[in-house]
């Protein structure tokens, strides 16, 4: 039987010949192993330097600051604990602040909410120059919050305003917009709703057209009509927008700040504070007659750690609930 013999020659330098020397890796290898495990750090590295210098350094700063008698003329002073924290919890002011940025809050963020989703639907829908119409839809959020804040300020002036002139032709007694404490809100909150409506109306048509269309197709075939489907098939397909809109609307509702600051001349918050919201509060104790940097820092943090808590809250109930109707879909499959 012939047995088949292999050279020595023919394995030297074979990746399994034990004498072999391992080969040395270049400098450019070594350079692009690095740069794919490095570059994409780098890509987003730059949103997290941003962060860090214009973001967390101050939240952290703001934190130290609350903790000390810090004067704005003065500079820092003694360390004071949370002192400042209560003295503000004590002060009517603050938690007027705080009343007038939740009711305001309320007020336009559950209109915006629908007619940003309505809105959409309507853009959504086979009309003529689309791109006109999303355009004028966006408009007023490209307009400065002075000029939309002075604008509707002469609306809803109390003695010569449009809107009062206008409920004065159908017999209705002129409202004091600037002296009551819900009228006021009303006023701010349509506002608010004016510049931040277009903006919420362009998220839910982005949502709206990334629905698959076979969707709709078969809700027709199924003899639904267009109110049908938005409840049926469009509204349940918005949930994971809804609760973006819902959280960011939270955050920023919770810090509005111009349209109340501009709603008159004076832009204090009325002569009672009836519209003062809590970061005018903030504004009012840091560069107003307190010229105390503590306090104002104390009201910031005590304020971050309300937004926080509202939008874990609000973040929870949205999840449950979209949890709840994915169960429930789940459940009428498994039943057919």
């Amino acid at each position: 039987m012939a047995t088949s013999t292999t050279s020595p020659q023919l394995n030297r330098g074979g990746p399994t010949d034990p004498g072999r020397t391992p080969r040395r890796v270049g400098f450019s290898q070594t350079l692009g192993r690095w740069d794919v495990k490095l570059s994409p750090y780098l890509y987003i590295s730059p949103f997290f330097i941003l962060f860090a210098l214009t973001g967390l350094f101050p939240l952290l700063y703001t934190a130290f600051v609350s903790l000390h008698d810090w004067n704005l003329i003065g500079g820092k002073g003694e360390f004071v604990g949370f002192e400042n924290y209560t003295y503000v919890l004590q002060q009517p002011n603050f938690w007027k602040g705080i009343r007038n940025t939740f009711s305001i809050f309320f007020i336009s963020t559950i209109p915006q909410l629908i007619l940003a989703i309505t809105i959409a639907a309507m853009l959504d829908a086979n009309l003529r120059a689309k791109t006109f119409w999303r355009m004028g839809v966006l408009l007023p959020y490209v307009i400065a919050p002075v000029a939309v804040s002075l604008i509707f300020g002469k609306l809803f002036a109390d003695q010569s305003g449009i809107i009062n002139t206008l409920l004065g032709k159908v017999g209705v007694d002129p409202i004091g917009w600037h002296a009551q404490v819900l009228p006021s809100h009303i006023a701010i909150a349509s506002m608010v709703d004016f510049r931040w409506t277009g903006f919420n109306t362009l998220v839910f048509l982005a949502a709206m057209q990334a629905i698959p269309r076979d969707l709709y197709e078969a809700a027709v075939l199924d003899g639904a009509n267009r109110v049908r489907q938005f409840f049926s098939v469009t509204v349940p397909m918005l949930r994971p927008t809804i609760i973006f809109v819902v959280i960011t609307s939270t955050i920023g509702g919770l810090q509005i700040f111009d349209e109340p600051r501009l709603f008159d001349q004076v832009g204090q918050g009325g002569p009672s504070r009836q519209w003062m919201t809590a970061t005018m509060y903030i504004y009012e104790v840091g560069w107003g007659n307190q010229k105390s940097f503590g306090r104002a820092s104390a009201v910031a943090w005590i304020l971050f750690l309300i937004i926080l808590i509202v939008g874990i809250i609000n973040f929870s109930i949205t999840r449950r609930i979209s949890s709840d109707e994915s169960s429930k879909k789940a459940r009428k499959k498994v039943v057919r």
